[in-house]
């Protein structure tokens, strides 16, 4: 399978400071990738530099071969990048529906059959289609999220970036959320990196693992077997777990 994308000896950061420091990694067409890593590390910051929101220092971003470290922000959105960034960044004084229609865009040539409109989108996300008239400010956190991930799927993004799109949500949320990534990536085929604080959750969804500490890369390789090793889960994580000795 070929690669999608391919990050060499990226250095990143915002403004003179130097936060990832010669990460590389590759991601294959149609594969989802779990981005780890305790707070700090520069998870975000490698999200923020492939959408194109940071000061790159050096090293090569190439998305299906073009240079997307050359581009400006808004033509990497062109280049097929969907973007979700932990702020969300929805319209809150459009409705949901002006939200989808105002960013929409076209299938790549070749891919009308399975483009994501917002028929589509609402379709993933009935909730959505319930409240497409209802303004961005009248939407609950949850419901926020997944507007915010419709847009990105509305672009018909080659590459979908998902900064922490469980955070802070309730339960039955969170559950319909990874219901829905799982049918966009798993299903639909669409290459995803995605962060998250709840790594067993993002594993079980994802082809490969790439974990991060004090912005480099320290650990890469298949989710599965990430996912079936906690113990080094764990220490990569640097998650301290309580354990009971039992003696008989």
């Amino acid at each position: 399978m070929a690669d999608l994308l391919q990050v060499t000896q990226l250095s990143a950061g915002y403004g003179e400071a130097v936060v990832l420091n010669g990460v590389g990694f590759s991601l294959a067409e149609g594969e989802t990738l779990a981005l780890l890593g305790r707070n700090g590390t520069g998870k975000t910051t490698l999200m923020d530099t492939l959408a194109g929101a940071t000061r790159q220092h050096a090293g090569e971003i190439l998305l299906g071969g073009a240079a997307l470290h050359r581009m400006p922000s808004h033509e990497r959105a062109a280049a097929g990048i969907g973007w979700v960034p932990q702020e969300r960044n929805i319209f809150k004084s459009l409705t949901v529906h002006e939200n989808l229609s105002a960013v929409a865009r076209p299938a790549r040539a070749g891919h009308a059959a399975c483009a994501w409109t917002p028929d589509r989108v609402y379709d993933l996300f009935p909730r959505l289609a319930e409240r497409k008239t209802n303004l961005g400010t009248q939407l609950s956190g949850g419901e926020q999220q997944m507007l915010a991930v419709a847009r990105a799927l509305v672009l018909n993004p080659r590459l979908l970036l998902l900064d922490e799109p469980l955070e802070g949500l309730a339960p039955i949320i969170v559950e319909e959320l990874l219901r829905a990534i799982a049918r966009i990536t798993r299903d639909e085929g669409l290459s995803a990196i995605i962060v998250e604080q709840h790594p067993q959750a993002i594993l079980a969804i994802s082809h490969q693992a790439v974990v991060l500490d004090q912005g480099r890369v320290v650990h890469q390789g298949p989710a599965q077997a990430l996912q079936a090793q906690p113990e080094l889960l764990d220490q990569l994580l640097g998650v301290a777990r309580e354990r009971t000795a039992t003696k008989g």
